[in-house]
């Protein structure tokens, strides 16, 4: 036999055997996608308003809740409900009244997604308070998704926003005491480095969310977590649900958290064992996971929610039925 013709019989036996295995895998998966449709029923879905964020930000949460109540979008709720915090100038981990970086300036970070899939995002932003709000205008009327800094302020001005001043007297006097012995150390369960993250679904099961921060307190300049980073500090999947996070946002993004929590809920795990799962993730790691604290809290499109962090201390809130209530979370490190 010529060369080329041994060639030419061998390539064709080649063909038929790789198409032969390739129609018999997909027989095969396509058995295995009908007995796993078998296994697993399609999930109820729920049409009740619901709203979880973490945290005790009983407020805030009672008017995402309220909102819903109302016939709001899912998305919209979310992000009146965490203005309450970012306007509140108690609170120094949120929005106005926010600690400052290391040189005094208080920026601020926040993403929002909504049912669809579309998001939006803004990072290292100055002088604008509502910035859950801005993250949408960056997803509605732009064709990015992430605009930082000067920019960012730049188009919130061009959007009606208004300059305000961030750092308050309280947070400029413990700056100023910060200066005195400056050390960068997170504090489980003090709120030097937390957020509010929301999560919510409207009467029609559509589920969204938000996450609004002004970051660690007195990071270095830029510095930017998890809260503004799809995947990270928020992720929607209109399908399956949503999770958010907070605690140590460097530690977030290193597991994409939310996005991980989203993905196992669509393998089939609940929200609390998705939740659980995630912060296992992270401390299998790192074994430094004692010195700071990640919760995550998640809702799928049942209406089922769920929340796991590392140290106790961590509690979310839930709107339901008309009822708002702070939930404790069960936690890993026990001893």
């Amino acid at each position: 036999m010529k060369r080329r013709h041994f060639l030419k019989n061998a390539s064709l036996t080649s063909v038929g055997l790789a198409v032969g295995s390739t129609l018999t895998g997909c027989t095969d998966a396509a058995t295995t996608k009908s007995k796993i449709s078998e296994e697993k029923p399609p999930m109820t879905m729920n049409k009740k308003p619901i709203a979880i964020c973490t945290w005790g930000f009983v407020a805030a949460n009672a008017k995402a809740g309220e909102a819903l109540s109302k016939g709001i979008t899912a998305l919209d709720a979310a992000i009146e409900g965490v203005a309450i915090e970012e306007e509140n100038i108690k609170n120094t981990t949120v929005g106005k009244g926010g600690a400052p970086d290391r040189e005094g300036n208080v920026t601020l970070d926040a993403c929002v997604m909504d049912s669809n899939g579309d998001c939006g995002a803004v990072v290292c932003v100055e002088n604008i308070t509502n910035v859950a709000a801005l993250a949408k205008q960056v997803m509605t009327e732009t064709p990015h998704v992430m605009l930082a800094g000067e920019g960012a302020e730049a188009f919130a001005y061009s959007q009606g926003f208004k300059k305000e001043k961030l750092l308050t007297e309280a947070s400029k006097k413990a700056w100023e005491a910060w200066l005195k012995s400056p050390e960068y150390k997170p504090i489980i369960n003090i709120e030097n480095h937390d957020t509010i993250g929301m999560l919510t679904m409207d009467n029609n099961g559509d589920i969204a969310g938000t996450c609004t921060t002004s970051g660690l307190s007195y990071k270095m300049k830029g510095r930017v977590g998890d809260s503004p980073i799809i995947g990270s500090g928020l992720f929607i999947d209109n399908t399956i649900g949503g999770a958010t996070a907070t605690g140590m946002g460097e530690e977030v993004m290193k597991t994409v958290g939310s996005f991980l929590i989203v993905e196992l809920m669509r393998n089939g795990m609940s929200p609390q064992a998705a939740c659980e799962e995630a912060v296992n993730r992270i401390v299998s790691k790192n074994d430094r996971y004692k010195d700071f604290q990640i919760a995550y809290i998640a809702m799928n499109k049942a209406g089922e929610t769920g929340a796991y962090c590392i140290h106790e201390g961590f509690t979310y809130m839930k709107f339901q039925d008309g009822k708002n209530e702070n939930i404790p979370s069960d936690f890993y490190h026990k001893s």
